[in-house]
């Protein structure tokens, strides 16, 4: 291939999809250094499936069109899910994205190939910095679970999200020694890590307000080996006015940013969380 990097592109094989795929991906993929290729413009002898896990299996991220719920194209992408593969999912409807997989990072783009060229451009180039950062630290990070709760009365309600990180290397070499994560959040956060406080300070980062310690789970990872970072994040999400109740649930959507701090420099992992507290049934 001509470029550096490989995405493969799951979407459903129908003539509608035929402009939003050559337009609004492969070209916009081939403008920014990455090969897009749905495996029906590819020559193999194969079985269809095994040629298509191969090359989930080989591409260096996900493009994945969630358009109608296609049963194939969702099967493909929890396999590349459950292979840990980044990916970046497209839709032209918001309900067509699970909610379990709306903190995973997706572009809503309607009918318009516009749009989606401008939006998915910002995304490869995010998913050429995710690679570029676990090469160099030899650590991918991802949010493997973000769950919501809410602590609600009369007065105020709080939500708590509970969030868990896996860190991997999976890779041949020992990864960069990690002497600290920073959290980035914006306003009203308060972190905790194994029931206490984590100190904060205002951000480095113009995006957020605020970066909280966090304690790394381990020190180095070993080759192929696995850790799991845990906390708590806590904000206020509504006081009462007068005369008016608070809601039964709240979302609580955004970006917040991961950065690992090694003797080999700062790694920075981007993440979108999207997530409803709401109050346990008892």
């Amino acid at each position: 291939m001509a470029n550096d990097l490989f995405a493969f592109v799951l979407m459903p094989f129908a003539s509608e999809f035929d402009d939003i795929y050559k337009l609004g991906i492969k070209e916009t993929a081939s403008r920014l250094g990455v090969d897009a290729e749905r495996v029906d413009e590819q020559i193999f002898r194969e079985g269809i499936l095994d040629r298509i896990y191969r090359q989930i299996q080989a591409a260096d991220f996900l493009v994945a069109d969630m358009t109608g719920q296609n049963p194939n194209v969702f099967y493909e992408v929890g396999y590349a899910h459950a292979m840990d593969k980044l990916c970046i999912l497209l839709t032209q409807e918001t309900a067509d994205i699970p909610f379990d997989l709306k903190h995973h990072r997706h572009i809503v783009y309607g009918k318009s190939i516009a749009s989606l060229k401008t939006q998915l451009a910002v995304e490869i180039e995010w998913a050429k910095e995710q690679i570029r950062t676990v090469r160099e630290s030899r650590i991918k990070v991802g949010l493997k679970s973000a769950t919501g709760s809410l602590d609600r009365n009369k007065w105020r309600a709080i939500g708590t999200v509970d969030f868990k990180f896996d860190l991997h290397n999976e890779t041949d070499m020992n990864a960069a020694d990690v002497e600290a994560i920073y959290f980035y959040t914006g306003k009203g956060w308060t972190i905790k890590q194994d029931g206490r406080d984590c100190p904060s300070t205002e951000s480095d980062i113009p995006e957020f307000a605020f970066r909280h310690f966090l304690v790394p789970p381990v020190r180095r990872l070993p080759k192929k080996a696995w850790a799991q970072l845990k906390f708590r994040g806590e904000k206020y999400l509504a006081f009462a006015k007068a005369g008016e109740e608070l809601k039964d649930e709240y979302k609580v959507a955004g970006r917040v940013h991961v950065r690992l701090v090694t003797g080999d420099g700062n790694f920075d992992y981007p993440v979108r969380i999207e997530v409803v507290c709401d109050e346990m049934p008892f």
